[in-house]
């Protein structure tokens, strides 16, 4: 057996029958669960091709009348090259692209065979394309039915289904003989009852598979058998319950998941397994056998993630995590999220020092909670899981590995996971180029991973820093309680920072926190404070100082400005920062000899850094030692690169 005793022994599955329906995960159902899957489905290794029956039990949430249904087809996107999909990418993905001159055919598809209601009438289907009209675009399909779904009806589907997988460039497909399977059936859209996030009526929520968008469904429960090659390992979502072999060569798994809106899995004949437990959370992690060294840097680091997301935000309520290790040759399956199943990135030669196969797999753990808990629209609110996950890395990073050297620290050269996240914004050519918030393949060409990751990532830090840590805190823990398994939007947390911040702060920020949403998420202001100026004039005994600082960009946020006098006295005042300049006059019996605007850095957007402090009295010793240092570090890079030619 694969490997059943464990989750034998922990659901005491002792007695069970490959038959039988396997014992509850949850006593009690965690979420609505909507959309139930059972799906048989087998896999071809030699012509990379899926043959699948599923059966969908759906539920209709709202008090409509639904006359019909709605499918996402995604593996359609790489059907051809006309599919919205591949005109929007050009055939590339995260730096990896399809190889349309490949001996082995490089593109997938997806084909419903049948479907047909429960002891019912057979169901046709339309292709539409709801978001760019794009006739070649079959992505999404619609389903009439005669007899109409009332509310609170459920309705039962069987559904045949062919599928051709891609060769991997963009999360899913085949390598060799190197299998990473997600988004592979036809998965029914979301209907939003009104006042479901923007829905002001009943609709279905349905989008066509873009470039830069990734996924939105219901939550369910799936039981799926999937069928492989003996010498294949298997790992997916929720926990496999049930083996056995088959006279042909082939073996079947079931696998059972509970309160997910996904199912993803993967199969090579060639993976290192490693298990682990941390409380209790099984881990297994399915390794290539050349990073076999890099075990533990993948388990330290989900270790890390698990305890530190129980700490802060909530429980992983799930009993088990699988971590797929893709081959470097199907890199493009890397640094992807589904339920209970993640794909981390390395390669032989990353060393300790860059933090890279620790960095995915914090990040692609983090999605459990933004992704799959709270299950965020990301088609249309891509920031709300991928900006807060960011921003939960570079919280989880630098508690682990240092704020200044969690991302990299090699060779003299040290830097911190949120810094990293804030450079990629702040050292944009134009940081106003857009807004965070908006349908994702409607943002601007090639800003669609800074302004969902990166700038959302570091306006979360900004508002940490201006409400206080312990504040930040309170408000994600109540976002995460409040909304779990209930599809929030902008509003659901907008909602509920104006909720405690008043509470805990009083009116020292306004009625309200609207001004700061207003230009962080939905606008595009861009925050730069600089301290212009110090003038000192002495009257008798005493000094008459001027601080003088700027606001040189349009953006608006309250700072404080420290003054340090040369008898070590120190002030720290404050400004709304609402104008264009202001001048801090002070009266002392010393002189000011440096100033600092925004001390401890709270306005974590503010693009420069570097002209927030003056000084009278300037020394060389900083920038002699940042050079020096600099130098050190070029040297040895360069070192290690001829070592590695």
């Amino acid at each position: 057996m694969q490997r059943l005793l464990p989750f034998l022994l922990l659901f005491c599955f002792a007695s069970l029958t490959f038959g039988q329906t396997p014992s509850a995960i949850f006593p009690k159902p965690l979420s609505p669960r909507l959309a139930n899957y059972q799906i048989d489905v087998t896999l071809d290794p030699a012509t990379k091709k899926l043959t699948g029956r599923e059966t969908l039990t759906w539920r209709n949430p709202s008090g409509d009348v639904i006359r019909e249904l709605q499918f996402h087809l995604y593996l359609n996107a790489f059907r051809n090259e006309q599919s919205t999909f591949m005109r929007e990418s050009g055939g590339q993905l995260r730096g990896d692209q399809i190889e349309r001159n490949a001996k082995e055919n490089p593109y997938g598809s997806i084909d419903v065979v049948s479907m047909k209601v429960r002891s019912g009438e057979s169901l046709a289907y339309q292709f539409i394309q709801p978001d760019d009209q794009n006739k070649n675009d079959h992505t999404v399909i619609r389903v009439p039915l005669s007899k109409p779904v009332g509310p609170g009806e459920t309705i039962v589907l069987d559904i045949n289904f062919r599928a051709k997988l891609p060769k991997i460039f963009a999360r899913t497909g085949f390598s060799r003989d190197y299998f990473l399977v997600g988004q592979w059936f036809p998965k029914i859209g979301v209907y939003e009852p009104a006042g479901t996030r923007y829905a002001t009526q009943g609709q279905w929520n349905c989008h066509q598979f873009h470039a830069h968008s990734e996924f939105y469904a219901d939550y369910g429960v799936y039981d799926v058998n999937i069928t492989t090659p003996t010498q294949f390992w298997v790992g997916a979502t929720g926990l496999m319950v049930g083996e056995k072999k088959n006279p042909n060569g082939t073996k079947t798994l079931r696998w059972h998941a509970e309160d997910v809106v996904d199912f993803a899995w993967t199969a090579s004949p060639h993976f290192q397994v490693v298990n682990d437990k941390w409380k209790h959370v099984s881990i297994e992690l399915l390794l290539q056998p050349e990073h076999a060294g890099q075990a533990k840097r993948h388990l330290d680091a989900i270790k890390a993630a698990l305890a530190y997301f129980d700490k802060n935000l909530g429980k992983y309520p799930f009993p088990n995590l699988t971590i797929v290790d893709p081959p470097v040759h199907a890199s493009g399956s890397g640094g992807m999220e589904y339920p209970t199943f993640i794909t981390a990135g390395t390669a032989w030669f990353v060393p300790e020092g860059v933090r890279l196969p620790e960095t995915v797999t914090v990040h692609e753990f983090g999605h459990q909670y933004f992704m799959q808990l709270l299950a965020s629209n990301e088609f249309e609110e891509a920031w709300l899981d991928e900006g807060f996950n960011q921003y939960y890395e570079g919280r989880v990073m630098d508690d682990t590995y240092g704020v200044r050297s969690s991302a990299a620290e090699l060779l003299g050269f040290r830097m911190g996971d949120t810094e990293s996240s804030r450079d990629s914004y702040v050292h944009q050519r134009n940081p106003a180029i857009g807004s965070s918030f908006g349908n994702t393949w409607q943002l601007p060409d090639g800003q669609y991973g800074v302004l969902t990751y990166s700038k959302t990532a570091t306006w979360l830090k900004t508002l940490e820093g201006l409400v206080s840590k312990p504040v930040m805190d309170e408000i994600m823990r109540t976002y995460f309680q409040r909304w779990q398994f209930k599809h929030p939007n902008a509003d659901s947390f907008i909602s509920i920072v104006n909720e405690i911040v008043p509470k805990r702060l009083g009116n020292k920020y306004g009625p309200d926190m609207n001004w700061f949403f207003d230009q962080a998420l939905y606008g595009d202001k861009v925050v730069d404070y600089e301290l212009t100026s110090i003038r000192n004039q002495k009257q008798g005994n005493r000094y008459r100082s001027t601080v003088l600082v700027q606001r040189k960009a349009d953006g608006q946020m309250p700072l404080d400005i420290l003054v340090h006098f040369d008898n070590g006295k120190e002030l720290l005042l404050f400004w709304d920062g609402k104008g264009r300049q202001r001048a801090f006059t002070l009266t002392e019996n010393a002189k000011v000899v440096w100033a600092k605007a925004d001390p401890k850095q709270k306005l974590y957007m503010d693009t420069n850094f570097n002209n927030n402090s003056l000084t009278l009295q300037p020394s060389t010793a900083p920038a002699a030692k940042y050079a020096t240092s600099f130098l050190f570090w070029l040297q040895n890079w360069m070192q290690w690169l001829a070592w590695l030619v």
